[in-house]
């Protein structure tokens, strides 16, 4: 056992795979162990460090490991693939663990607390209940749509339009369209509830106010990047950090060549998708300031200038990618957002 300094862990429901290795990286041993026999082996175990993708569980079972005396490692699964050596298995999984942690150009990813967690599990409730209520609203537009009834866009909207027009419809099918308004409202309410959560949740965090004081940043962008951010210096700069949300160009150069395309879209989705939004409203609000002429920021300025230079989209995205270094300055360096702010 003292011999056996790293140990890749593929994780599973049930089954866990374990790859056990000495100070040069050779995998000496292999285990298979069940759910039971899996945490009661690291209690037992000396201190080592333990390799992990990742995937689902992995920061619950970091947490544990840590408290027990650990090290832990956990390395993106994309970049831990290329190490897996001929078929797929678990067992390949493992070792392949142990042969990506050789590579220093990986960086590994911060282990989530559990409140990082539940932000993050909120988020992921929201966004599914927000999903099905779309769908049943979709789905209520094409029924009444077959009865020359026009459902307008929105969910107030749409449930205020579908009330009033109830006695359009046949007897036969109001019932069940009845249930179908109840639910969505029932998803409207929930999402609701979420949201408070998440504005108890700003009250008591500095960082989070902070956050919503930069434009384009609101409730669920803010919530959403304190749940997948633990601290500002997991990046070396803000520009890092807009990469690491895919909101920078992807490069394809060659030689003296060197190209940069559309924005590479790696990261998280669901965070990316929010800054966007943000972006957009921030643009929105630029027209209206124009229009009541009111002055604009020296950020607005930017963007609107760009905007006239490059298109609508194109300026958006490229306000979104701005946005999110701002948040990072901010969260770094401590200081309030100001939109007139030069170096």
């Amino acid at each position: 056992m003292q011999s056996i300094k790293f140990i890749g862990v593929d994780l599973a429901k049930s089954v866990f795979q374990l790859a056990l290795a000495d100070a040069q990286h050779h995998v000496v041993q292999s285990k298979r162990l069940t759910r039971s026999q899996f945490k009661t082996f690291f209690v037992n175990h000396p201190p080592v460090q333990i390799i992990m993708e990742t995937c689902g569980t992995a920061h619950y079972w970091a947490r544990t490991f840590i408290t027990l005396g650990h090290q832990i490692t956990l390395l993106p699964a994309q970049y831990v693939k290329p190490y897996v050596r001929r078929n797929k298995t678990d067992r390949n999984d493992a070792m392949a663990l142990v042969e990506a942690i050789r590579n220093h150009e990986i960086h590994s990813v911060p282990v989530k607390t559990e409140h990082q967690q539940a932000l993050q599990g909120l988020h992921r409730l929201r966004a599914q209940y927000m999903r099905t209520r779309n769908a049943r609203i979709n789905t209520l537009r094409g029924l009444l749509r077959e009865f020359g009834i026009l459902v307008p866009m929105g969910p107030r909207a749409a449930i205020k339009s579908a009330v009033e027009t109830l006695d359009q419809i046949p007897s036969s099918l109001r019932p069940a369209v009845c249930a179908v308004i109840e639910e969505i409202q029932r998803l409207q309410a929930q999402m609701k509830a979420i949201e408070n959560q998440l504005k108890q949740e700003v009250k008591t965090d500095d960082v989070l106010q902070r956050f919503m004081h930069i434009s384009g940043i609101g409730l669920l962008t803010a919530t959403a990047t304190r749940a997948a951010v633990q601290t500002p210096d997991q990046f070396k700069n803000g520009r890092q950090f807009g990469a690491w949300l895919g909101l920078t160009p992807r490069e394809y150069s060659s030689g003296n060549q060197r190209y940069l395309g559309r924005i590479s879209k790696r990261g998280d989705k669901y965070l990316r998708t929010l800054f966007v939004h943000g972006a957009r409203s921030v643009m929105v609000r630029i027209k209206i300031q124009q229009s009541n002429n009111k002055p604009l920021t020296r950020l607005q300025q930017w963007a609107y200038q760009l905007e006239q230079r490059v298109g609508h989209n194109k300026a958006t995205v490229a306000l979104a990618n701005k946005m999110a270094r701002i948040l990072w300055a901010t969260w770094m360096h401590q200081r309030e957002f100001d939109g007139d702010y030069a170096r």
